[in-house]
């Protein structure tokens, strides 16, 4: 017999330090059951398959793109303007409520005010030595330091490629982004540095590696799928902030499982802004952006990809492939697979469409009854997310809403499993006396 903490909780027993009053208390402004009890099954079904053949014509790129003839100034040029006749305008307000706590800043300063040197810097990296490496891409090399306070951060050493313009850009975005940025779910910016041939962002160090890995149990522990859900809920939290409750909006447009920092609590923080762009002015009636390519083969947008029109349903989309890689516990490319299961996300909603969600469960969870549920609420919410085209997203606002409605359903049907189980026990006790 399980208890309702086992069948709602993390395997692992450090995750179970991870509780609800851990968490925001948000309460949605609209209902859960109201949006997804109105939809019929064959309907999904016609959705679900719509959505996995549209990733058998989509183009898939390479790992990273980046356009070849992309100019230094690109990212900081005013958006291009798209209007139409309704164009709306957004009650937008500095960082308040759940979605921002700007007087949390570090030492109590704002986002990035902290001033280094290269010496603070080689003095917290012992010179950059390399057992203080904890991660590698493209932008460069992050190592783990100490700064003279005794603050655990995570430095970014850019390349030294004084003649790339592509990561003199991604360098200027990632600080330009950070620096007016502050929320629970996102990385702290501490500082940055630029010194001749030196480029150095100064960040909070997260812990616990990133989701990808734990995915991957590299860290040898399986994220129950309540766990999991916790952890697309921050998401969604970190994503509508970016896209609301900034002073503009701000579009990620690399949101992926391996830009998911965790901490020892399992609470999740978006990190890597390099890509971040200003997304279009709607107060003035814009619709969108035009921006060449940029994000991750897998996560990418194919509304984007194919018209070079940026918007927040970009982000969007690439939430609804990480809602589906968090149940299949899959990456959205498996080369290795056979044909039909490569593209994770076409498969998945393939197996939805055929009532067969179960089969795409991620091997190493349990089936419960709980389990079940989650599953199919997740993956009509990953459908949604999926749509071909922008219009038939979700806003963020509006996944972090409905993620929330099914967290509340979930812990409902285990408390009353739980109660069931307790009972029957009890009834068979007094049998047997």
């Amino acid at each position: 017999m399980k208890s309702s903490q086992s069948v709602y909780g993390c395997r692992n027993a450090r995750s179970s330090a991870r509780s609800t009053h851990d968490r925001f208390y948000y309460s949605p402004s609209s209902s859960y059951s109201d949006a997804s009890t109105v939809r019929k099954r064959n309907s999904l079904a016609v959705a679900a398959k719509s959505v996995a053949g549209l990733f058998v014509t989509c183009f898939t790129p390479p790992e990273t793109i980046n356009s070849e003839n992309f100019g230094e100034s690109e990212e900081f040029k005013p958006p291009s303007v798209f209007s139409d006749a309704t164009g709306s305008s957004r009650d937008r307000r500095r960082t308040s409520g759940i979605y921002g706590s700007p007087q949390n800043s570090t030492h109590g300063r704002e986002p990035g005010s902290v001033k280094f040197t290269m010496e603070e810097i080689y003095k917290a990296t012992r010179n950059f030595s390399p057992s203080f490496k904890i991660g590698q891409g493209g932008f460069g090399t992050v190592y783990k330091g100490r700064l003279q306070d005794g603050t655990l951060v995570a430095i970014k050493r850019a390349k030294k490629s004084v003649h790339d313009k592509h990561l003199g850009v991604e360098f200027k975005s990632e600080i330009r982004t950070l620096a007016q940025v502050e929320h629970l779910n996102l990385v702290k910016f501490y500082g940055f540095l630029q010194q001749e041939e030196e480029r150095i962002v100064v960040m909070e160090y997260v812990p616990n590696g990133t989701l990808r890995e734990h995915l991957d149990c590299v860290h040898g522990n399986v994220l129950d799928l309540a766990v999991r859900l916790d952890i697309a809920i921050d998401v969604a939290h970190a994503v509508t902030y970016l896209h609301t409750y900034t002073d503009h909006p701000i579009i990620h447009r690399d949101i992926k499982s391996s830009n998911i920092l965790l901490t020892e609590n399992f609470r999740a923080k978006v990190t890597d802004f390099g890509f971040a762009r200003l997304a279009a002015d709607t107060d003035s009636g814009a619709t969108h952006v035009s921006t060449q390519v940029k994000g991750t083969a897998g996560y990418l947008d194919p509304e984007y990809l194919k018209t070079y029109q940026l918007t927040e349903k970009s982000d969007v989309y690439s939430f609804g492939v990480l809602l589906v890689e968090l149940v299949t516990g899959r990456r959205p490319i498996e080369p290795k697979r056979e044909l039909k299961e490569r593209l994770t996300a076409r498969w998945a909603m393939k197996k939805f469409a055929e009532d067969d969600s179960i089969a795409i469960l991620d091997p190493r969870l349990e089936r419960t009854a709980v389990t079940n549920l989650l599953i199919e609420k997740i993956l009509e919410l990953a459908l949604q997310c999926l749509a071909p085209g922008r219009q038939g997203r979700p806003a963020m606002r509006k996944c972090a809403e409905i993620l929330w409605g099914i967290r509340k359903e979930c812990k409902e049907l285990s408390a009353s499993e739980f109660r069931s189980l307790s009972s029957n026990s009890w009834s068979s006790s007094v049998r047997e006396e």
